[in-house]
């Protein structure tokens, strides 16, 4: 299996990806930028072309590049709209330098305005952004709920894929704490899948993220444990890893761990898992 975590890029994309490699990991996950602001440095070419170098050296899976949570797309200020579309625009055109990764961004919020309208904001976007020839593949990730989140269904996510025009650009990335959080039983993950299959499509799950939950069932509360120490079973887990649907698939942790010492100890419970 193929399994990283979230880590910063801001001592250097290559550096990233040796850190990754001392913990076991053969994929990653990183943000563009502060998650919680909006500017960003721009990245050192030569930096970026040895980071390729490595990543096809040592046989890394495509990485999870996260988006900021700044971002929403389906904001009822027009402004956090245009900002956002900033932001996706110039990270879509920056990751042309690392080519064939994931981006990953959060649905949005569509603050009161309701879900329809939010999807339709949403889906719109995409359209006006996403080009024929970009080598990234855009995820939607799947949301807890938490006050006027969109995509904590299946059917949301579902609905915003099948207005989007470039279908081949788009993806969903599967968050195990987040579907815990908004209702979905993971004891019966077949059951997920056959939901996912039916209201999404199977071809689209390109990425997980691997994360246990504080939370019960059904919170809408998004607040990610360590794997094993919350509420979804270590079973449940052993399911997911080994499940045929996601092999080759990247397995992103975004557990509360401290050091990357503590992350390779869980990169090694995880595979542990693995038959």
């Amino acid at each position: 299996m193929h399994i990283g975590w979230h880590l910063s890029a801001s001592g250097g994309f290559l550096k990233m990806g040796q850190t990754a490699k001392s913990a076991g990991a053969d994929t990653a996950a990183f943000f563009t930028r502060n998650p919680r602001g909006g500017k960003s440095k721009t990245p050192d070419k030569k930096d970026i072309a040895a980071f390729c170098a490595f990543l096809a050296e040592n046989a890394f899976a495509p990485l999870v590049v996260h988006a900021p949570y700044t971002m929403n797309l389906c904001s009822d200020s027009e402004s956090v709209r245009d900002f956002s579309k900033q932001i996706f625009l110039e990270d879509i055109s920056r990751l042309e330098d690392l080519p064939n990764q994931f981006y990953n961004f959060h649905p949005g919020s569509h603050k009161n305005q309701g879900i329809e309208k939010g999807i339709e904001m949403i889906s719109q976007t995409m359209n006006e952004i996403l080009t024929k020839n970009q080598k990234t593949t855009v995820l939607l990730e799947t949301m807890a709920g938490k006050g006027s989140e969109v995509g904590s269904t299946f059917e949301e996510l579902g609905e915003i894929i099948a207005r989007i025009e470039l279908k081949d650009k788009i993806g969903v990335c599967l968050d195990t704490c987040h579907i815990h959080d908004a209702g979905y039983e993971i004891a019966d993950f077949d059951g997920i899948l056959t939901e996912f299959d039916k209201k999404i499509g199977l071809e689209k799950l390109k990425a997980v993220h691997l994360n246990d939950s504080k939370n019960e069932r059904g919170s809408r509360k998004d607040r990610h444990e360590k794997i094993g120490r919350g509420q979804i079973a270590l079973e449940s887990f052993a399911r997911i890893v080994n499940h045929a649907a996601l092999k080759n698939l990247p397995f992103i942790l975004e557990t509360p761990c401290k050091s990357v010492q503590e992350y390779a100890e869980e990169i090694a419970l995880v595979r542990s898992l693995e038959k």
